[in-house]
């Protein structure tokens, strides 16, 4: 037996950028900008994510609240490999999961992508490389890859939101030998070294 995802409350609303090639036509069916904006900085200053539909039944990367991190993205099938509307992931399975986009992300920012919280927990379903990290300048198509660490089958369809796009900065640093590293209290302290919870007690199975 496989698990469908409940579907009622796929809505996705996505923030309308002055200047982007796609506001117009998205102005009517969308609520205004600023509801998706830091309402303290400037809607001038905020970084704009460009979107190449490479499917015109590709959905556009959304929040889905007014202060939400991450933009939700959606399944775009049957594309590619997959040529049915609707895929199963068995229990263990990976599987790639086309968008019908591409993206340019800003120059000193990156695209990391997250599995959506409720299929997670409800389903098992996450991604394996989590976060995965979509580089500035990567132009192919955004793919996820769903494992499902659950104990039945799900079902993926078309334009199921199913992980979520955080564009977050970075910082590039230069690279040199040393001859010695700064000394701290932790030293050479690694897996374990901080403790853990008093509460803490590992089970051996039976």
């Amino acid at each position: 037996m496989s698990q469908t995802p409940d579907r009622s409350r796929e809505s996705a609303t996505a923030a309308v950028v002055p200047g982007c090639a796609d506001s117009s036509e998205q102005a009517a069916s969308h609520p205004a900008s600023s509801d998706f904006f830091e309402p303290d900085r400037p809607l001038a200053d905020q970084p704009i994510l460009h979107v190449l539909k490479l499917d015109s039944r590709a959905g556009l990367p959304a929040y889905q609240s007014t202060h939400a991190a991450g933009l939700d993205l959606a399944a775009c099938l049957p594309r590619g490999d997959i040529s049915a509307d609707c895929i199963t992931i068995a229990p263990g399975e990976i599987v790639k999961v086309p968008t019908g986009l591409a993206i340019a992300i800003p120059v000193g920012y990156e695209g990391q992508v997250r599995p959506r919280s409720g299929f997670a927990t409800k389903y098992g379903l996450t991604l394996p490389n989590a976060p995965g990290t979509i580089d500035a300048d990567y132009r192919g198509e955004v793919f996820v890859a769903l494992i499902n660490l659950g104990r039945e089958s799900v079902q993926i369809a078309h334009s199921d939101r199913i992980a979520q796009l955080i564009i977050a900065p970075i910082a590039r640093v230069s690279v040199c030998f040393a001859q010695k590293l700064s000394q701290t209290s932790r030293a050479v302290g690694g897996f374990g070294s901080t403790g853990g919870s008093a509460h803490f007690t590992a089970t051996k199975p039976d």
